[in-house]
């Protein structure tokens, strides 16, 4: 008998399933013209969903199963409305359809349009008796948007230090630049880098985009001496103590004074002795209350991770190579493991706890100084496949598959993040929960939270594992229902949300965003009449509802696009894919239509006042900034390392070993690491800050500007 031949075409049936799963078969990357996804990518994106589609027979019974399921369903796993309104999927529900409602608050409804913001259990009974349940969720028309206008700094934490720090920025750095750079420059916010949990090694993965955990912060950032059990510490410890706070200042030392670069894993390794030594110390009444709320309201997601941190410290940080009957978080086995190693788990689940107190006080600190938003914290778009999230959530992990990039005009190959994706259909039948516990959890200490690549929240390229990104496919999520969630826990919080939407965005995305609230990413090299002529686009005609900048980490510092120095490194390190005197002529024409534009404006003249600048380069800075206060964006983005002419890209897109990235500090225009005290004394960041000070002051008063906007951000 013949074996069924696997299918390495995209027939009708296989599309047509693909469709019902929300699995791509063509992608487009430019408006006029698609590509076929290949047939193999999207059986294996399939299977990942749990359908099977390897053979024409397989996907024939796939196809009418999921045609049978669709037909006979009441309601889908999630019905998703907003408040005051009646959601379409119960629109389309029987005419005498009874509906039972319990909701988050403890009550019971039947009245959708009266229902209260939350995420509530619905049971629908028709008239023949047959019945359905879901999760519903109803959510605000809209989040919160910044009432008026600000501007902020940007900062990666790490890359900040102080006099105090023990080799890398940490939580108690961010607490002071929030406190100085509100009261002492009239700043809106400061925005950091993702600070989720790494996946602990030897070394340690730098980026904060590959994180273990996107639920629990990286303890890391901890300030040691500010855990109040820090000072009580018991006399047999204290020497030890004070020989680790020596050997934090040689490590800080190093990095400011010898050209070091931060070192992650060394800072680590000081900073859990010290804590370990600390942990001795009872806690207080109080604290302890504390910390069994902590425990109560994490619940089952902390005790996992903390349960993989330990299993961590036993048999590695990869749990895909543990021992098979540890690999399943609800195993049996797992569960004594745990009781085995309780003394480690709590101590982890104490570092989740302490950490959190700590962002809490940075963003306590920080609208205590005046700033109507506060600390903008960023959400990675995905976890590592070897960390605690992946291990704990396996269930709503897609098996077998990365997320990346198909190809474009700036890559050919396409991209592979080494992510991997949530399943949409787990999240939908869980009423998206893991999804609500992670928002809810970065809210509590966010007055801003960065979304980036904000289009994973409609579709994601899977990548199948041993394929080029060049084999991957689309994979659709409802939009709808992750901007309602997203709506419902920023409005409870209070906070802004910032989506990155930078490079290719599907038409109609953007729009979606707007919609509901979510400001967009503008930032000034980008934005061009690419409709027209392609020139630089006139600030009147950037978005309002946006955080406009001039750079990020991924992109080369103001000063460095200025003088072309970005050309140069690339050059250095072999990344050029064309000839250097090409590279530097478009880079030059690129800066000099800039420079035009900004001539034209006038944004030479200190016209809006501000400091006078010492340099041409630091004119142009300035130009640049006077720029993005004539946008209406509603808020503006200061790279911290541009106001002291720092040439170094925090990270360098392309490379691995070739460039440190995430791991240098905040530098002068020299090259000289900066410290935290250094930048509050310097006269270039104070010159280029009363440029936004004044600015701002200076529209406000002639438009009008600050009393426009949203609703409030709240406390």
């Amino acid at each position: 008998m013949t074996a069924p031949r696997p299918v390495d075409t995209l027939g009708e049936d296989l599309s047509r399933l693909a469709e019902l799963h929300g699995v791509a078969t063509a992608y487009r990357p430019s408006p006029d013209h698609a590509v076929p996804a290949s047939a193999v990518a999207v059986v294996a994106v399939l299977a990942a969903l749990g359908v099977d589609a390897s053979t024409p027979q397989a996907i024939a019974a796939a196809l009418a199963a999921r045609q049978q399921e669709l037909a006979e369903r009441l309601l889908p796993p999630t019905v998703v409305g907003r408040q005051g309104s009646t959601p379409a999927a119960l629109d389309a529900l029987p005419d005498g359809t009874v509906l039972h409602i319990d909701t988050e608050q403890g009550e019971m409804r039947s009245d959708v349009e009266q229902l209260p913001p939350g995420v509530h259990h619905l049971t629908a009974i028709t008239p023949d008796g047959r019945r359905a349940e879901a999760q519903l969720v109803i959510a605000p028309d809209r989040l919160p948007t910044p009432a008026g206008r600000s501007y902020g700094l940007m900062v990666q934490v790490y890359s900040l230090l102080s006099r105090h720090s023990w080799g890398m920025g940490d939580l108690g750095d961010l607490a002071e630049l929030t406190a100085w750079a509100g009261r002492s420059l009239g700043a809106g916010f400061v925005q950091v880098n993702p600070l989720h949990a790494a996946v602990p090694g030897a070394p340690t993965d730098p980026s904060p985009y590959r994180p273990s955990s996107r639920r629990f912060p990286d303890p890391v950032y901890l300030r040691i001496e500010d855990i109040p059990e820090f000072a009580y510490v018991e006399e047999a410890d204290r020497e030890g103590l004070r020989g680790l706070l020596e050997q934090a200042a040689r490590l800080r030392r190093s990095v400011l004074e010898k050209d070091a670069l931060i070192d992650r894993d060394a800072v680590w390794e000081l900073k859990r002795e010290a804590l370990e030594r600390v942990r001795q110390v009872p806690l207080g009444p109080g604290r302890r209350a504390a910390y069994v709320d902590f425990l109560a309201r994490e619940g089952e997601a902390l005790e996992d991770h903390a349960t993989w941190c330990a299993l961590a410290e036993v048999h590695g940080s990869d749990w895909h190579h543990w021992p098979a009957e540890l690999r399943d978080p609800r195993s049996p086995e797992t569960a004594r493991a745990r009781a085995e190693l309780m003394d480690r788990v709590d101590f982890h689940c104490r570092l989740a706890w302490l950490t959190d107190t700590q962002l809490t006080t940075a963003q306590r600190a920080a609208r205590e100084a005046g700033m109507p938003i506060g600390v903008v914290h960023d959400l990675a778009v995905g976890v590592h496949p070897d960390g605690a999230d992946a291990w704990a959530q396996q269930a709503y992990f897609a098996a077998g598959m990365s997320v990346g990039a198909p190809p474009d005009a700036f890559n050919s190959l396409g991209q592979d993040w080494g992510l991997p994706p949530w399943r949409p259909d787990r999240l939908a039948e869980s009423g998206y929960a893991p999804y609500r516990r992670l928002l809810r959890a970065l809210f509590r200490y966010a007055g801003a939270l960065r979304i980036d690549h904000v289009m994973g929240l409609f579709r994601l390229w899977w990548v199948p594992q041993g394929r080029p990104p060049t084999e991957g496919t689309y994979v659709r999520y409802d939009a709808e229902a992750m901007l309602a969630i997203l709506a419902l826990e920023a409005s409870r919080a209070g906070s802004v949300v910032i989506g990155e939407d930078l490079g290719t965005v599907e038409p109609g995305v953007r729009e979606a965003l707007q919609e509901r609230g979510v400001l967009g990413t503008s930032v000034l090299w980008f934005e061009r009449d690419w409709d027209g002529d392609g020139r630089p686009l006139a600030p009147e005609k950037w978005r309002a509802d946006s955080l406009a900048t001039a750079t990020t980490h991924d992109l080369p510092p103001t000063a460095a696009r200025l003088t072309g120095e970005h050309v140069e490194l690339r050059d250095r390190l072999g990344l050029l894919t064309r000839p250097v005197e090409e590279e530097r002529i478009e880079s030059a024409t690129d800066v000099g239509e800039w420079l035009a534009l900004l001539s034209r404006l006038g944004l030479y003249e200190d016209a809006t006042g501000g400091g006078r600048p010492a340099s041409e380069e630091e004119a142009e800075i300035h130009a640049v900034h006077r720029f993005l206060l004539r946008t209406p964006a509603r808020m503006i983005g200061v790279w911290l390392p541009d106001t002291v002419g720092d040439r170094r890209p925090q990270n360098l897109p392309g490379t691995w070993d070739q460039y440190p990235n995430w791991r240098l500090p905040v530098a002068d225009a020299d090259g000289r690491p900066v410290t935290l005290e250094e930048l509050a004394a310097s006269p270039r960041l104070h010159a280029l800050v009363d440029v936004l000070r004044v600015g701002l002051g200076a529209l406000s008063e002639s438009t009008g500007a600050a009393s426009e906007g949203g609703g409030e951000v709240g406390p």
